[in-house]
């Protein structure tokens, strides 16, 4: 019984590590979009972190079993998806209503595990599904059926970082941590590059999303940028130690840690205070994505 609550706490400890780390990462993210595209904040972000990574994999060698080239392709894909656009959130909405939209992911990986993996799902995980679209709902104050493209934006980085996360506990499995997070950064880093290159000779502004004209960096930016990369490795890699160590409902109740760092952060950088339905919102997102964690697990 010592053993398990020891690697409960180790769990927990490793998820508050990551999301305090991927609070300042977003931080960071958000001060330097004042100067640059979101696409070039997310070129930054992932390219320091590869190098980060790929260095710790020169000085300590792999081991691993590998065999899931495809699903580790996936997960970098899905992955960079749900970053681009959870960055572009970061630079045009509140940082705590940006990280509320990224925090459904365990809600929408109970969905998805109840129509195409035949989950079952009971009474109380339903209500807690229903908890949190409804705090969405508040999030997002929508005028009448029109969400705005923050709002699209917002559902979708919680549904990508939903595929993702559960992409990283069968990868956990036979892959090196360190691979699996230098493969999404990588791709991270490759993508970017290329529609900034695309951008030189189009644009369309349905797509600033993706496209933006590369600035050089200037004086503290650069600081900025070594401080988001380095926040944004700390976090990917304890997070995934997270999940390895301990239960997924555990580690995702813990997870929601993020949304209060990020609500203190914002507030510091300038960010409004929530009204009292967007709170109420707030609140109803992480009680309904700890009951699905818990009941997931």
């Amino acid at each position: 019984m010592g053993v398990f609550f020891g690697q409960i706490n180790k769990g927990v400890l490793f998820m508050l590590i990551s999301s305090f780390s991927f609070a300042f990462d977003g931080a960071f993210a958000k001060m330097l979009s004042e100067g640059m595209d979101s696409v070039e904040v997310v070129f930054f972000r992932n390219g320091i972190t590869m190098c980060i990574v790929a260095l710790s994999i020169v000085k300590l060698p792999l081991k691993q079993v590998g065999g899931k080239p495809w699903l580790l392709l996936f997960r970098a894909l899905i992955g960079f998806a749900s970053m681009l656009v959870f960055f572009y959130n970061i630079a045009h909405i509140p940082f705590a209503d940006a990280m509320t939209f990224s925090r459904t992911a365990p809600i929408f990986t109970a969905i998805l595990a109840f129509f195409f993996l035949k989950e079952k799902m009971g009474l109380k995980a339903w209500i807690a599904v229903f908890i949190g679209f409804l705090g969405i709902v508040f999030v997002m104050k929508p005028t009448g059926f029109m969400l705005s493209k923050t709002d699209l934006f917002g559902l979708f980085s919680g549904l990508g970082a939903a595929l993702a996360y559960t992409s990283v506990r069968e990868l956990n499995k036979v892959y090196d941590t360190r691979v699996i997070v230098l493969a999404f950064v990588s791709t991270g880093t490759i993508f970017p590059a290329l529609f900034m290159l695309i951008s030189e000779v189009y644009h369309a502004p349905m797509f600033d999303f993706m496209m933006g004209q590369f600035v050089m960096p200037k004086g503290i930016e650069w600081l900025y940028i070594f401080l988001m990369g380095f926040s944004g490795a700390i976090g990917q890699v304890y997070m995934t130690k997270a999940f390895a160590t301990t239960r997924a409902g555990v580690v995702g109740a813990a997870g929601y840690s993020i949304i209060f760092f990020s609500l203190i952060i914002g507030i510091i950088l300038g960010d409004p205070l929530p009204d009292f339905l967007g709170l109420f919102g707030i609140l109803l997102v992480i009680l309904s994505g700890i009951i699905v964690a818990k009941e997931k697990e």
